[in-house]
């Protein structure tokens, strides 16, 4: 069945088949799942000769496409279509790819679980009264339900990791500057990183190994020769992994996700390697600063949505209400309150008492996770605390926040990491999460790949998918 393929397989039997089969399976499931906010017709997919050719993959809706609406999933760019491909995307069209549709997300990658897009709520394909996760829910869904073979999400504070462990499939956040921003809607700028969202870890391999590299148009890119898929079936015998103290001490811990993730470290033992608890002073401070510096540089980022370059633009008598209102009209909620936030933080009374001593945690944070990275080969968490939960279950936005808790503190000291799905909670999928230090991530990638390949939750090295039945 095509929604059972991996980029692998698909490799195995290029045909224009695999572009119809994808665009039949997102007719049939997309009224229920609502993974998209563009589906192209067949003649709109571009398709260029590459190693990849006919292989339908999605791109998350904060990723430029030329010619192809890029909302963010947001009211005040409903109708923005860009000029330009971003890098990883013109990467991925010349290696052969077929962009088949842009996903939906939480309004500009604001959130967790893709309630807070601006036009509908997605499904998560396990269990359709769940949510997928967020922000890049609907890149996640689209890949777990088989409506594409792989995605690109992006990862501020955990929105690659968190639903792909809500959907059961892959996700990976590569070492910041390993892949280029350029044409990433910017949220938090010294966090943000585009990752691939895949149904193997060798598949994500595969998307790193064509969208990494030092991208002129990025500053921020480093210049590193990398093979993420040479040494990744060697296994993790002698391998030293540390397991954070911290994990026991959150109360919000779901029992079965604890359950699942002792038993994860049990196999990682199994096969070789040493596994031990470590202290991590500063890891229980990660959230807190990371909802200073994000909405910080999110309050700066979104200033350029004032109605007048592009966009959407409410006309008043004057500009300064123009201004006003078109940003209280196109911004939802929650990116109105971290624009607050941000803005608080910034501000000249407050910013050495709050923005300031949040980057001063951030570096010693960083250097809390290089001691470790000294003596051990990775980090080992659950991705998320919980499993997906019920649509409109969770109103607290602090609740929401504390969700990150164990995914911001790779996005603040810029490292590798990865979550891959290992059994279940409740009959919902339940994300291991693998962080490695920088520039490390072939190595986070095959401690990924040795654990999904002999997770007894997996069949022949394979994990499961949702049968979604409409």
């Amino acid at each position: 069945m095509f929604r059972e393929l991996t980029i692998e397989d698909c490799l195995k039997h290029k045909s224009e088949d695999l572009l119809d089969a994808s665009l039949a399976e997102i007719k049939r499931l997309e009224p229920m799942l609502r993974s998209f906010i563009t589906v192209l017709e067949k003649e709109q997919v571009q398709v260029n000769e590459g190693p990849f050719k006919w292989i339908p993959i999605a791109v998350k809706d904060n990723i430029t496409t030329k010619n192809i609406r890029t909302t963010c999933a947001s009211k005040i760019l409903e109708n923005y279509v860009p000029p330009y491909d971003a890098t990883a995307v013109r990467k991925l069209k010349d290696a052969g790819f077929a962009i088949v549709g842009k996903t939906n997300l939480d309004e500009f990658a604001m959130g967790s679980s893709t309630e807070r897009s601006a036009f509908f709520v997605t499904r998560n394909p396990w269990d359709t009264s769940c949510v997928p996760g967020g922000s890049s829910g609907g890149s996640a869904a689209a890949v777990a339900s088989g409506e594409v073979v792989a995605a690109l999400g992006s990862d501020t504070g955990g929105s690659v990791r968190q639903p792909a462990a809500f959907c059961g499939i892959v996700g990976f956040k590569p070492t910041y500057g390993l892949v280029s921003r350029y044409g990433l809607v910017a949220f938090a700028s010294s966090l943000d990183q585009i990752g691939p969202m895949t149904k193997s870890v060798r598949d994500a391999a595969i998307l790193m190994q064509i969208i990494y590299g030092r991208d002129p148009m990025d500053s921020t890119t480093v210049d590193a020769k990398m093979d993420f898929l040479s040494g990744i079936e060697e296994g993790i015998r002698g391998f030293h992994l540390a397991v954070p103290v911290e994990v026991y001490e959150y109360e919000g811990l779901d029992e079965e996700v604890a359950q699942k993730f002792e038993e994860v470290l049990k196999l990682a033992e199994n096969l070789g390697a040493k596994v031990e608890k470590v202290k991590i002073p500063t890891l229980k401070y990660a959230v807190a600063t990371y909802y200073v510096i994000a909405p910080a540089e999110a309050s700066s980022n979104l200033a350029r949505y004032d109605g007048v370059k592009y966009g959407l633009r409410v006309e008043k008598s004057g500009l300064k209400e123009t201004y006003s209102v078109t940003r209280t009209v196109g911004f939802g909620e929650e990116v109105r309150r971290r624009i607050f936030l941000g803005t608080f933080t910034l501000s000249a009374t407050y910013y050495e008492a709050y923005f300031n001593k949040a980057q001063k945690v951030r570096r010693l944070l960083a250097n809390d996770l290089n001691k470790v990275f000294n003596e051990f080969d990775a980090i080992v968490t659950p991705t998320s605390p919980i499993p997906a939960f019920k649509i409109g279950s969770v109103t607290d936005p602090l609740a929401y926040y504390l969700m990150d808790i164990f995914t911001t503190f790779a996005n603040l000291a810029g490292i590798p990491s990865l979550s891959i799905p290992f059994g279940f909670a409740r009959g919902l999928p339940v994300g291991i999460q693998i962080s490695g230090k920088r520039f490390d991530d072939p190595k986070v990638l095959r401690i990924g790949r040795a654990i999904e390949k002999f997770s007894p939750y997996n069949e022949n090295g394979r994990i499961p998918l949702p049968v979604v039945r409409t």
